[in-house]
């Protein structure tokens, strides 16, 4: 039996809609029903096997938490800035992910004009200390440099070959 009949749903949480999209995209690809977190817990009955998939802030897969305490979730994907594939390591240990859950991480992309509150003040904040470390004597860490460029570029990057390994996953 594939891992794909035994999850229910694809269950998501997402800020600026790029976690959306790929659990839309994803569903599409292998037929399993997508919901969002809070439709998934009127819906879903406790217990159920989901694949969850949720937006990345500081390696914190937001939702997961929530998720966890009422479904058995089968795979973590987190959706964020940085490449897929990433930072699985990271988002295991950030998010207390056991070691028999597989991990995946989709890079979904930044749209400054997306996001609201907050997180607004916050990715402005680190994009200004960003450009201060370039300018000045501190030189910025590769990641940092990485997520400048990111920053500076704002868009979506969310691409249906990102979701290959996460499909072979599904299907095996």
């Amino acid at each position: 039996m594939s891992n794909k009949n035994e999850i229910k749903a694809i269950v998501y949480t997402s800020n600026t809609g790029h976690t959306k999209e790929y659990a839309e995209l994803l569903g599409k690809k292998v037929g399993i029903t997508v919901l969002d977190l809070q439709k998934a817990n009127r819906d879903i009955p406790a217990g159920s096997a989901i694949l969850y998939m949720g937006w990345l802030m500081a390696g914190q897969v937001k939702g997961f938490k929530s998720a966890q305490k009422k479904f058995n979730i089968k795979a973590v994907c987190g959706v964020g800035m940085a490449k897929t594939g990433s930072q699985v390591e990271d988002i295991r240990k950030t998010n207390g992910v056991l070691e028999s859950v597989p991990v995946f991480s989709l890079q979904g992309g930044f749209e400054m004009e997306k996001l609201h509150g907050v997180y607004k003040f916050m990715m402005s904040f680190m994009k200004r200390m960003i450009e201060k470390r370039q300018r000045g004597n501190n030189q910025p860490t590769p990641e940092e440099t990485e997520m400048f460029e990111l920053l500076k570029i704002s868009e979506n990057m969310v691409k249906e070959e990102y979701l290959k390994e996460l499909i072979d996953w599904l299907e095996n």
